[in-house]
Order: structure tokens, then C-alpha cells, then sequence
């Protein structure tokens, strides 16, 4: 099983330069976008689905911002659409697909960096979906959340950390929330499990043009997932190239059948 995760800034903007031409070459199962910035309506005027997906969005209300999508080979038991926030639902953060025991979520956290309303919103949405998590661990599902979580859990996820302490994406309350999902809550950070080497980015800041070059970034996209699926997976890749936005999309396969 294959899942892919990639927040696209833009799907239509992504599709323009070859995002569908690289995923025809991937042969994944699932495929899991965040800030998809388009209604589905847009997005079928502008480019046919990948072939071989059945595609699922959760676009959220405001027209040209945040929205979550999942790709799907084959058709989910069940879709769901938002975790049960007021607030955050209408944005289109959480959108996830059931297929038997198995959930594959595509997930967007807030980010906190524009001012001090949006960081207040950021700490509201980890603290509902906290709870959230809590109900999906105990769930007795097989789970999987792909996304951008908007938080770089170690200093080893972010070149510059000792510059970054007081920035919204580092904060001790922000890594503090990210123990509590990868311990008490019984998550598991997969790419950490697979790859426990430094220099490994999925975002760098498009202010400072050559911080990509410089490999001079963030990881702040995951697959989070139950412990057993956690445990089937096999490798991990960033594809770095080509570029489709200013995160790379993160390639996680898994000793596991889809259809079971």
C-alpha cells in the first residue's frame, strides 16, 4: 500500500506545473492533499481527475483558501467530512475515507505565524482535536492521517531551531501537544520510525528563495498512524523534485492490503 501526502498550495496551480504527470508515475493507493484552494466544481473545469481515482474534497466554505482532498483507488465504505468542530469544519481542515477497519485522513492544523487571533485558533484547534485523536486511538481502527501538521515536533525537524524558539511551528506548547499525540494518545510519527536522520524538510519558506537550495527548511508534514499500521511500514521518500509548491510531497509504502 502506498500513500502519498503533499500540501499543494494550490491544486490547480500544482497541476500546472506536471503534479498529475508525476502521480500517474507513483502508483498509489491513496493520495492525501492539503490546501487544495479549489471547490471540485473548479477543479473538473480545469483538469479531468487523475485516471484510475475516485477523488473525495472537503473544500471547506471560504472560496480560494485551505481545503482537503483524498484520491482513492477504490470506493470508500464511508466518507466523512470534518471532525465535529463548529469552528474549524467550515474551514476544511479534516476529511476521512473508511475502507473496513481502515481510516485514511487528509489533515490540514491551522498555522500560527500570521498574527496572535490565528495562533489563539491554532491552541483552539489542538485542544478539540486532541480530543478527537483520543476517540480514533480508542476506535479499534486501523488509522492513518496524512497531512500538513504545521508543527516541526524535534530540533532535529528544522534547520534553524535555535532561532525558531519563540516562532509559531516550535513552540514548547506546540511540541509539547505533539508528546502528548505520539505518547499518551498512542500515535506514531511513521517517518521517524523509517528514517532518524537529520537534514530531512518538507516545507521551506518561499520569502528567502534560497532556502531550498540550501535545504534550509521544516518538516512539518506527517503520516500519523495507529501503532499496527504503523508497524507495516516499509519506506519512505520527500520527493523534492519536481517542485509543485513550497512543501514537497512525502511517498510512505506499507506492508499492507488495502482491500482487507
Amino acid at each position: 500500500m502506498r500513500i502519498i501526502s503533499a500540501n499543494v498550495n494550490g491544486l490547480r496551480a500544482a497541476i500546472r506545473k506536471g503534479f498529475y504527470d508525476w502521480l500517474a508515475a507513483q502508483e498509489a493507493d491513496f493520495v492525501c492533499l492539503q490546501e487544495v484552494k479549489a471547490r471540485p466544481e473548479q477543479l473538473e473545469a480545469h483538469e479531468p481527475a487523475p485516471a484510475g481515482y475516485h477523488c473525495f474534497y472537503e473544500p471547506g466554505e471560504q472560496k480560494g483558501r485551505h481545503g482537503v482532498s483524498v484520491f482513492t483507488r477504490q470506493e470508500p465504505d464511508e466518507c466523512i467530512h470534518g471532525f465535529g468542530s463548529a469552528e474549524f469544519d467550515p474551514e476544511g481542515r479534516y476529511l476521512e475515507l473508511r475502507f473496513g477497519k481502515l481510516s485514511v485522513v487528509s489533515l490540514y492544523v491551522p498555522a500560527g505565524t500570521s498574527s496572535e487571533e490565528r495562533l489563539a485558533a491554532k491552541f483552539r484547534f489542538m485542544d478539540e482535536f486532541r480530543g478527537h485523536l483520543a476517540k480514533l486511538g480508542a476506535s479499534g481502527r486501523d488509522v492513518v492521517i496524512s497531512g500538513d501538521w504545521n508543527i516541526a515536533h524535534h530540533e532535529i525537524d528544522l534547520k534553524n531551531f535555535r532561532a525558531n524558539r519563540t516562532r509559531s511551528g516550535f513552540l514548547p506548547e506546540e511540541r509539547a501537544w505533539l508528546d502528548e499525540v505520539f505518547g499518551p494518545l498512542g500515535f506514531v510519527d511513521v517517518f521517524r520510525e523509517l528514517n532518524k536522520e537529520p537534514g530531512q524538510y518538507t516545507w521551506w519558506s518561499s520569502r528567502h528563495p534560497t532556502t531550498r537550495e540550501r535545504n534550509v527548511g521544516w518538516r512539518l508534514d506527517y503520516q500519523v498512524a495507529t501503532p499496527a499500521l504503523a508497524s507495516a511500514a516499509s519506506h519512505v521518500s520527500i520527493a523534492t523534485e519536481p517542485r509543485f509548491s513550497d512543501h514537497a510531497p512525502i511517498v510512505f509504502d506499507y506492508h499492507w492490503d488495502p482491500a482487507t
